[in-house]
């Protein structure tokens, strides 16, 4: 019985110490990346974006990646972008619920459908309202990219957005451990 109680209490440890849910990353347009002829809307209709989710964008030299205003993507407007991204691989991280846009900010491309829309929930639901991403953001070059960092609201405190992929504190685990033990101990 011992042997069975110190395994519960270590499998509940294991357990509380482990991610409540994780982040995905999406490549996007899968193998063919970020290029001309790719159906993006095709390739995001059956995909969920929660917040904490990435997008990496792969593509050559002749594209770009730029974040742009819903009025932007709608006219395939370029000049104006948030941000824009011409390294090869874009990792952006989806911090903030809403309509997030994106065109290659190559003329003409856009029209020709390199264009994609992600939907960003923070729970699976749809949102009722994009957070409007200020043009201070600017983009972080890493040896794996370009990563643009959280967009904050305008008017906010800055503080970073929640993460989806909440975990439990140690101080929680350490608290679920010893009731498991008591109660083992009670019961055993």
């Amino acid at each position: 019985m011992t042997t069975y109680c110190v395994t519960v209490a270590g499998l509940m440890v294991v357990l509380s110490f482990m991610s409540l849910g994780s982040a995905k990353v999406y490549t996007v347009g899968d193998s063919a990346g970020w290029a001309l002829s790719v159906d993006y809307n095709t390739w995001a209709s059956d995909k969920t974006f929660n917040v904490g989710d990435s997008l990496v964008f792969n593509y050559d030299s002749s594209h770009t990646v730029d974040l742009v205003s819903s009025s932007d993507y709608s006219t395939c407007a370029i000049g104006n972008s948030i941000a824009s991204y011409n390294s090869g691989t874009t990792t952006i991280a989806l911090n903030t619920t809403g309509s997030h846009y994106f065109v290659c900010g190559v003329m003409g491309h856009c029209i020709g459908g390199m264009k994609l829309t992600v939907d960003v929930t923070s729970d699976g639901s749809p949102s009722a309202s994009p957070s409007p991403v200020t043009a201070a953001d600017s983009p972080t070059n890493t040896p794996f990219g370009t990563t643009l960092p959280p967009p904050t609201l305008a008017g906010t405190n800055n503080n970073p957005a929640e993460s989806s992929s909440p975990t439990v504190s140690p101080f929680v685990a350490v608290v679920f451990s010893l009731v498991a033990l008591i109660l083992v101990s009670i019961l055993g």
